[in-house]
């Protein structure tokens, strides 16, 4: 690396790259404490840990609250304060569940996945037909995956790097213990990706983050950037794009998996849209099983 590059990259300074040791060790030490209780037990002590200690002091509850009330200004604080904890503890549980390799896909084996995109993928499958199955950060989405793995999908997933290179490293390994190849995001695990989808398989995308220059859309009420590239992928390659969700039951524990029905056909821009609608729609009915924890609204930043 050059010395140029080595001032361009945070994680190539001596106190970066400390720093991320030190945060890596301190999560590697959670989850190695969590894994050892048992798993109904573990899941409820990672979503507590992060409902009242690590999201209160990384800035992450404030975030939820700021993000709540802009999208429903006139609900009550007490009810924001609500949804931000719930939302909180769904993140620490499928942060540790995801982490429990032999355990949560076990768990998820035994779904059955509902809905009119569950046959509609049957028979994408049947006729060697792409399907991109596309989700948001809102209950488990691994939960689904799981699930179809265990039927014998071949489910690819698209990922985003962590910034933190120690963590990101074991972070990979737990995407690939669920089966199905993943890919980074970049010109190398694009080609992959794409290469997957064009062989008529299955791949998973998440789509609610933002993404710097991408186009404006509603999201929630509001306007948000939000990508395109799932819908474009779809009409490129003939894929069917179906919504899918893992949505945690009142038990904590369970989920329900659920494929909609596939977006239709059209231009980029409205089938975008139509997933945009899809993830809003199940926020307004589970508010606490979305992360409100993301900069999802920032169209007004670029």
């Amino acid at each position: 690396m050059s010395d140029q590059q080595s001032q361009d990259d945070p994680h190539a300074q001596p106190a970066q790259r400390l720093g991320d040791f030190l945060s890596n060790a301190l999560i590697v030490g959670v989850i190695r404490l969590a894994l050892a209780l048992p798993y109904a037990t573990r899941v409820r002590f990672v979503g507590w840990l992060v409902e009242h200690v690590i999201g209160p002091l990384a800035g992450y509850r404030k975030r939820a609250l700021d993000n709540l009330a802009l999208i429903w200004p006139e609900m009550p604080k007490e009810r924001h304060l609500e949804i931000a904890r719930g939302c909180l503890n769904n993140v620490g549980r499928s942060f540790i569940e995801n982490y429990s390799a032999k355990d949560f896909p076990a768990r998820m084996a035994q779904n059955t996945p509902q809905g009119p995109g569950a046959a509609a993928l049957e028979d994408a499958v049947r006729a060697n037909r792409p399907v991109i199955l596309v989700s948001g950060h809102f209950g488990n989405y691994e939960a689904t995956r799981a699930a179809l793995v265990a039927r014998g999908y071949d489910i690819g997933g698209l990922y985003r790097d962590m910034k933190n290179p120690y963590f990101n490293a074991h972070y990979v390994k737990t995407m690939e213990a669920f089966g199905g190849p993943v890919f980074p995001q970049g010109r190398k695990g694009t080609a992959g990706f794409v290469r997957h989808l064009k062989d008529g398989g299955q791949l998973v995308l998440l789509f609610d983050q933002h993404v710097l220059y991408a186009p404006v859309l509603d999201f929630m009420g509001e306007p948000a950037r939000t990508a395109l590239s799932a819908a474009e992928l779809a009409l490129r390659y003939d894929a069917q794009l179906i919504p899918f969700y893992g949505i945690r039951q009142p038990d904590g524990l369970s989920f329900e998996t659920v494929l909609e029905a596939p977006v239709p056909h059209s231009d980029p821009t409205t089938m975008t849209q139509a997933l945009n609608d899809s993830l809003s729609a199940r926020i307004n009915q589970s508010p606490d099983q979305w992360f409100w924890v993301h900069r999802r609204w920032r169209a007004d930043e670029d």
